[in-house]
């Protein structure tokens, strides 16, 4: 069980990818979380969003947005990169995203995580497997599937040097799961494999208001007590939270019952920084990398299960649809 600052008995924290924000669908979730004092990091794009890329929204070139985001800041809250912008990037364009992030926030950002299918996603698709890399290919090969080179040299979507130096960092897999201590005891860990990346960490399950609501639910809240746990919850604000200027209840009442629990309630980064300084600086082996491999097919395989039940394709969906496997 892991000791945290102030005698608390879990740690609790959320990565919001920026997929989709705006003020509007936004704002109110951070209110609430300023007021219950749970401070959380928020990613964003320094780059204008592409009018034709993957889950638009708001950059930091939206003045309005802007203003909202060193607000946020200012409030205690991390901010973080989801690459670049919304659409593949060329190492150039990587270049000036990293600049213009350090020239509007004030800082390099020390979280990235890797952004829906761009071209530069750094380590993604079947490059996230070892013993699971062919069996990966194979489910993918009559989806939607794309090459991702951000840890490729000879590819104009290389920015392995830079992530390596200005990022500490990556997030990788996402698992149903409240206690990530369960799955991915080094976390953060060093891959060998993939040196490119300073330090990878791992997520908790809740993309949307509905599977975050279901993560942390009364149950699992008692159990991430329990077990002193570490809980980084990722998701998407913009995904349901807000309609109308209101915050779904579900979703409001049960961060209010987080609040009020005994846990360490801190961005990602510092529970990161901590969690090393207590193991150490650690490379993951073979065996617990294979683990978690093998739980997130797993858990990838029901949540598609769940998708055909609960929302079935209709006749004249195209094959690639149905056979694309998320990489969250």
């Amino acid at each position: 069980m892991n000791r945290f600052p102030d005698n608390k008995r879990f740690a609790f924290t959320i990565h919001d990818d920026t997929d989709l924000s705006t003020v509007e669908n936004v704002h109110p979730i951070y209110n609430l979380l300023t007021e219950l004092g749970l401070h959380t990091t928020k990613s964003v794009w320094p780059l204008a969003s592409v009018p034709d890329g993957w889950h638009g929204g708001s950059s930091l070139q939206d003045p309005e947005y802007l203003r909202f985001i060193l607000d946020l800041q200012d409030r205690g809250f991390e901010i973080a990169l989801h690459g670049v912008r919304n659409h593949d990037a060329t190492r150039e364009a990587v270049k000036k995203g990293l600049e213009e992030f350090r020239r509007l926030i004030g800082y390099n950002p020390r979280i990235h995580a890797n952004h829906s299918r761009n071209a530069e996603n750094i380590y993604w698709g079947d490059a996230r497997f070892n013993k699971l890399r062919r069996l990966y290919r194979i489910a993918t090969v009559l989806g939607n599937t794309r090459k991702f080179e951000g840890h490729t040299p000879e590819s104009p979507y290389f920015w392995g040097d830079l992530c390596q130096d200005k990022i500490d960092y990556v997030r990788n897999f996402v698992f149903r799961e409240v206690n990530l201590n369960r799955i991915n005891p080094t976390m953060p860990y060093r891959d060998p494999l993939r040196p490119f990346v300073k330090y990878w960490f791992s997520s908790c399950y809740g993309p949307d208001a509905t599977s975050f609501c279901e993560t942390l639910s009364e149950s699992n809240q008692e159990q991430l007590e329990a077990e002193g746990g570490v809980c980084i919850m990722y998701t998407h604000f913009a995904s349901g939270f807000v309609r109308e200027g209101k915050i779904k209840p579900r979703a409001e009442y049960l961060l209010r019952r987080m609040a009020q629990r005994p846990g360490w309630f801190v961005p990602v980064s510092t529970l990161l920084d901590f969690l090393r300084t207590e193991r150490g600086d650690v490379s993951i082996t073979a065996a617990e990398y294979g683990a978690m491999e093998r739980r997130w097919a797993w858990d990838r395989c029901g949540s598609l299960a769940r998708r055909a039940v609960h929302h079935p394709l209709p006749a004249n969906r195209p094959l690639r649809e149905a056979t694309h496997v998320h990489t969250y």
